[in-house]
């Protein structure tokens, strides 16, 4: 396995839409050595996931975990290590939270995002099995998150109010006690 270049904001292939994943395809050595490089790359970078456009790949994958601690994460509940592949997002209520997010691909900046609380998400796993289930709560969000970055969409496309823009530091100082309370709240009334 090997750590990935990340793609950074301004680099064409995060702006997009990644192309749909053949059974053929995603069963190729090619394809689950990348699957595996994905893992280790969001691993190393303390990710809750990462897409396969972020490591310049253009394909309908992305890879999600949570594993405690995670130092850029504390808040969040753990999520078992998921490939989807192909994946399709139904909201399943009008319900939003407001997530104070990041992404790997736009390094030191966070920013509100509007997030619907709970979703049902269609895909396909590492092996091409359909895989299907409903997420709620704080997780919810990492997954829109990260398939977002498949339709070529940023978080900072998402941020209603540019002024919820701010750098990780100031973050820190400002927001994230507030933050983190509103997230574990989420996290206490979904378990998620």
């Amino acid at each position: 396995m090997a750590v990935l270049p990340i793609a950074r904001i301004g680099e064409p292939v995060l702006r997009t839409p990644a192309r749909p994943v053949s059974l053929d395809e995603l069963r190729s050595e090619r394809v689950q050595r990348l699957v595996d490089d994905m893992i280790e790359t969001m691993r190393a970078a303390h990710g809750a996931g990462i897409a396969a456009p972020q490591v310049f790949e253009p394909l309908r994958i992305t890879v999600i975990e949570v594993r405690a601690p995670n130092p850029r994460y504390p808040y969040k509940p753990p999520i078992p290590l998921t490939v989807l592949v192909n994946p399709e997002i139904e909201p399943l209520t009008d319900e939003t939270f407001d997530n104070y997010e990041g992404c790997l691909s736009v390094p030191d900046l966070r920013g509100v995002v509007a997030r619907h609380v709970g979703i049902r998400v269609r895909a396909l796993d590492r092996r091409g099995e359909p895989l299907e289930r409903e997420v709620w709560g704080l997780s919810a969000g990492t997954y829109q998150h990260e398939c977002d970055h498949l339709d070529g969409r940023l978080f900072v496309d998402r941020v209603e109010d540019p002024r919820t823009l701010t750098t990780w530091e100031a973050f820190r100082r400002h927001h994230e006690e507030a933050f983190e309370a509103r997230a574990r709240a989420l996290v206490t009334r979904f378990g998620a």
